[in-house]
């Protein structure tokens, strides 16, 4: 005769209710982290998930291993948004993928963007230094095709791929509102004109994404 516990218990470990408490708390999480941010604990995700607080500590050793479950799968689809970009064969128009698709993705999911914002490597690692890895590759091939002033660095984009995800951000039922300023953006940045002042440094750049960070917590 089979023991009641191990009738419940399956491969993976974890008996069917406690999978079934954990998947929800999974559940309510991505829903709680998209909407309003990382700051969301674990006493809100409880409520939200119909379990009691304490069932969330024994699913979970902390809030980072809540939050890599909670978002690991949107992380991945911006790895694989910044891998098809780089693949793209002119370089302008993989940079103009990449930031409507990062834009449109951050602004929908305040707690990937508080992510990506962070570049918090003890949470989800990946996304952060993979967009800013391939801005740079789109940059520089984009300069080298002579489609993009050379002035034009880094984090400039950085600071501009930010402010239209903010116009994204306040203007949900209206997507064309932001693609408008995004098509600004990017042609903007392949006509000539007098030389730019001094670059912001990556001080600076990192200083806007933390204020940015905690302004939209």
């Amino acid at each position: 005769m089979t023991d009641d516990g191990a009738a419940l218990t399956p491969a993976g470990g974890l008996r069917r209710d406690a999978q079934r408490n954990r998947d929800r708390i999974v559940a309510a999480a991505r829903e709680l982290f998209a909407a309003r941010g990382l700051t969301v604990g674990f006493n809100e995700i409880a409520h939200h998930a119909g379990v009691g607080v304490g069932t969330v500590y024994n699913r979970f050793a902390d809030k980072d291993e809540l939050i890599r479950a909670a978002l690991q799968e949107p992380a991945r689809e911006l790895l694989r948004v910044a891998a098809e970009a780089r693949a793209t064969e002119r370089a302008r128009d993989g940079l103009r993928l990449l930031l409507d698709r990062i834009v449109a993705l951050l602004a929908a999911n305040l707690g990937l963007r508080d992510i990506v914002l962070t570049f918090d490597e003890r949470t989800v690692p990946e996304p952060g230094p993979a967009i800013g890895e391939a801005l740079g590759d789109l940059l520089a091939r984009a300069a080298a095709e002579g489609d993009l002033r050379d002035d034009v660095t880094t984090h400039d984009l950085v600071v501009l791929f930010w402010m239209v995800t903010e116009v994204a951000r306040h203007t949900p039922d209206h997507p064309t509102t932001y693609r408008r300023y995004l098509q600004l953006l990017v042609d903007g940045l392949t006509t000539s004109g007098a030389p730019l002042d001094v670059p912001a440094s990556p001080e600076a750049t990192g200083e806007l994404s933390r204020l940015w960070a905690s302004r939209g917590r």
